[in-house]
């Protein structure tokens, strides 16, 4: 059945991708004029989500201008194939370091089984369709896309992965936010206020460059921030401390297991205290069990992100 669509106002609205688990990804569908662009596009079982949004819209697969990807992350980028397949007049938007993943999946999709185990990573995400050059628009920092009468500004937002922009929506001053500002599931909300965690997935986190994108975003004085993990999240100015407070923890936590033989499953312990202890200081009704088992998959992934960029360091 397909979700229902959320209206963030704006013209803004997003659905839940029906990746994993519900909200776990939101994809977010801009709306200007009658023209459409989808932001991140989960795996290939996206599209009846899809275009059950776009009905609800009044509105079909020739309505979509742009199918725009945050970073090439499979939980992000793992639908792009399909979409692109069933929206002729669509243009794909991607940072320049992703156009030939796109454009020739395997090496991608090998890094993800790598990951993931091949049998999982091929359930997750099937077979990767490759999607023609020339329908591919390589971003560039502080490049506008026209949709409609909306102007969509994309910026460069590395920290996650090299390959991250973020969106910024002129008219609502909202930024879509891929993963940069971290992740926040609904479950965990108290009186409507929620609560931010990084993600520092493998391989390419780097916590200076995370800050200088999150310095960036708050610079625009936005309105809200949607990420992937799960949509709307204001207000950004009270958040954004929030992040970087978190995400000094983490660095403190990675070098706190520098001298450990298994440093990835050191510093998954030290996330897993530090959420925990976040979740009960923020007052979140989920118990520890409910709340790791939400968690799991982020706290072993930015486990093993902080690792690589600590190994990265080198001898202290």
């Amino acid at each position: 059945m397909p979700a229902p669509l959320i209206d963030c106002r704006n013209g803004i609205y997003a659905f839940d991708a029906g990746y994993v688990r519900p909200f776990l990804v939101a994809i977010h569908m801009i709306e200007s004029d009658g023209r459409i662009a989808f932001v991140d596009t989960a795996n290939f079982e996206v599209m009846p989500r899809a275009l059950a949004a776009l009905a609800a819209r009044g509105l079909g697969p020739e309505n979509v201008d742009y199918v725009i990807l945050t970073h090439i992350h499979l939980d992000h980028a793992g639908g792009a194939g399909v979409m692109m397949a069933a929206f002729p007049n669509a243009r794909l938007v991607v940072h320049p370091r992703g156009t030939r993943h796109m454009s020739e999946p395997t090496k991608l999709m090998a890094g993800v089984e790598g990951v993931y185990g091949r049998e999982r990573a091929r359930k997750l995400y099937g077979e990767l369709a490759p999607i023609a050059s020339d329908r591919i628009i390589e971003t560039h920092d502080n490049m506008v896309l026209k949709l409609g009468s909306r102007e969509l500004l994309c910026i460069d937002s590395p920290g996650h992965a090299k390959h991250h922009i973020a969106i910024v929506d002129r008219r609502s001053t909202g930024i879509f936010t891929g993963d940069t500002f971290g992740v926040s599931y609904r479950e965990m909300d108290v009186d409507g206020r929620p609560l931010v965690f990084p993600s520092s997935s493998p391989i390419q986190f780097d916590p200076d460059e995370m800050r200088s994108s999150i310095e960036r975003i708050l610079s625009f004085k936005p309105d809200a921030v949607y990420v992937t993990h799960f949509s709307r999240l204001a207000p950004p100015a009270e958040l954004g401390p929030e992040m970087l407070r978190l995400l000094d923890r983490y660095v403190a936590i990675a070098l706190a297991a520098s001298d450990e033989e298994d440093k990835t499953a050191a510093i998954r312990d030290g996330l897993t205290a530090l959420l925990l202890d976040e979740a009960h200081a923020h007052g979140c009704r989920p118990g520890d069990a409910e709340i790791l088992d939400l968690w799991h998959l982020d706290l072993e992934l930015n486990a093993q992100g902080l690792a690589y960029w600590l190994e990265a360091q080198g001898p202290a």
